[in-house]
């Protein structure tokens, strides 16, 4: 059995050896690249100084040290106007569902749909014959009543009668006016009329329809003026005020902008949502307003004709503070330095705030590059982002770096062969350059 393993175990020894032949070979390095060929040119010829590789000691310490770039952007003096935003219907001054009070059946309208009426104009006729004759009933007894009262006092007078029948007599005729004026009411009920000058809707009825009592026909409208209500938060109570201008944009008309003014204030807060309900009337018939129509309302609360305003990025936060870098003007030929500035913050339009406390007209402030900044008095470089970089021009001696190596890595002209240049021109730090090979 001892004679058995043996072969198994030579297997698997040389299987081992197998694989750690494999993983040395995967490891081996690479044979060297080849040599790269000569520089041409006078690089070559002269046995100048070439140009430091990109990315070599010499590119990182011309890129190292020096004030940090910022951008800055001027105080602008300008109107800024605080304005409260909400949003409301538009409503007629006055509008009205026409309701008959009795049941009837239309014989008669007096309205053409959407057409203007005229106060007391006749709307809806109802069906009245039975009411005309009630009142016919009531003023035939009415006159019968009347006829014996001037009967009695006759036999009063003469002494035929006693004074009871008298009173009597008149009580009766009382009695037969309040029968005819009860009659009248109830003929009058059968003749609905515009209660105002106003538009009328589009009718819901049709003559010959029999119609109940509390159902509606037609809704009128008085758009000679437009109102709208909207909320306000409470903390704006002490600011608004009836007569007070403001402006509504309505959305069915885009860049139209209606003035309207406060013309009610609801004595009581909205106690849902703790707000001021405010009423504004405008002017409906030059700017062909409709009832029912989305507005947006902008209230004007104050105004500041000479504001201070920087833009948003220049602002930094600190807790419960906030702070601008402002740009110290520079003394001779030193770069100009920052400082920093706490700042009282007042309203934001359109990507700048207003600088109520903190700045002066004609300062600047830095608005990229906060983050290079740590300290008072730190020298700056100024960049306008806006100004093209120059591109470098490339020479005849161009060195295998590309476009992008500095124009002092480029041999003097005239240099002797086999020797250094001479390094004038040479960026700061960057060592002698070595001639090609």
């Amino acid at each position: 059995m001892g004679v058995a393993r043996r072969p198994v175990a030579g297997l698997a020894v040389g299987a081992l050896i197998a694989l750690a032949v494999g993983a040395w070979w995967w490891q081996k390095p690479s044979p060297s690249a080849p040599a790269a060929p000569k520089a041409t040119g006078p690089a070559a010829v002269g046995g100048g100084a070439a140009a430091p590789a990109t990315g070599g000691p010499g590119a990182a310490a011309a890129g190292r040290g020096g004030p940090p770039a910022v951008e800055v952007a001027r105080v602008q003096i300008a109107p800024i106007v605080e304005e409260a935003q909400a949003v409301g219907t538009l409503m007629a001054r006055q509008r009205v569902a026409v309701r008959p009070e009795v049941a009837g059946r239309v014989v008669a309208l007096g309205f053409t749909d959407g057409a203007a009426v005229r106060k007391g104009q006749l709307l809806v006729q109802l069906d009245d014959t039975l009411q005309r004759a009630e009142l016919a009933q009531a003023q035939a007894q009415l006159a019968v009543q009347q006829a014996n009262l001037r009967r009695n006092e006759e036999l009063v007078a003469q002494g035929f009668v006693a004074q009871r029948v008298l009173d009597e007599s008149r009580a009766a005729v009382q009695v037969a006016q309040a029968q005819v004026d009860l009659a009248q009411a109830r003929l009058a009920r059968m003749r609905i009329v515009a209660p105002f000058d106003a538009v009328a809707g589009i009718r819901t009825v049709h003559v010959g329809e029999y119609v109940k009592d509390g159902a509606e026909i037609v809704h009128l409208e008085d758009v000679a003026q437009l109102v709208v209500d909207f909320r306000l938060p409470e903390r704006l109570q002490p600011r608004v005020r009836v007569g007070q201008p403001l402006r509504l944009q309505v959305d069915a008309r885009p860049g139209q902008t209606v003035p309207a003014r406060i013309v009610a204030i609801d004595p009581a807060l909205d106690a849902d949502g703790r707000a001021l309900v405010v009423r504004a009337a405008l002017d409906a018939g030059r700017h062909g307003l409709q009832p029912g129509m989305f507005v947006r309302v902008a209230l004007e609360l104050g105004r500041d004709e000479a504001a201070l305003l920087v833009p948003e990025e220049a602002i930094v936060p600190q807790g419960q503070q906030w702070f601008v870098w402002r740009l110290r003007p520079a003394a001779g030929d030193a770069p100009p330095e920052v400082e920093r500035v706490a700042v009282r913050l007042g309203l934001r339009r359109d990507g700048r705030v207003q600088v109520r406390e903190g700045l002066q007209p004609g300062d600047s402030v830095v608005v990229a590059g906060q983050q290079r900044l740590q300290r008072d008095g730190t020298p700056v470089r100024v960049i306008d982002p806006n100004r093209p970089a120059a591109a470098p021009s490339a020479g005849p001696g161009q060195p295998a770096g590309g476009p992008g190596a500095p124009p002092a890595a480029r041999p003097p002209q005239g240099a002797a062969s086999g020797s250094a240049g001479s390094g004038a021109g040479a960026p700061e730090g960057a060592g002698p350059a070595r001639s090609g090979s």
